[in-house]
């Protein structure tokens, strides 16, 4: 089974890196209600639209999605 969009998020977390990827991956960790087992791109999109306070624009989103598809190739 190919892994959730969180747990390819989640190679992204840092206490001392302050980029976009970092910023929206630490959120993410520490939202517990993020649709951690989610691979739907418009579940996790419509959950951040809501709560996804901690991240400044869903451009981020969109770019680790991308990458997220790449990786699962």
């Amino acid at each position: 089974m190919s892994k959730s969009f969180y747990q390819f998020l989640m190679k992204y977390r840092d206490p001392y890196l302050k980029d976009e990827m970092t910023a929206f991956a630490n959120g993410a960790y520490h939202d517990h209600s993020f649709p951690k087992h989610s691979s739907d791109y418009h579940e996790i999109s419509s959950y951040l639209e809501l709560n996804g306070q901690y991240i400044p624009s869903m451009d981020i989103f969109d770019k680790a999605w991308e990458i997220y598809l790449s990786e699962l190739k």
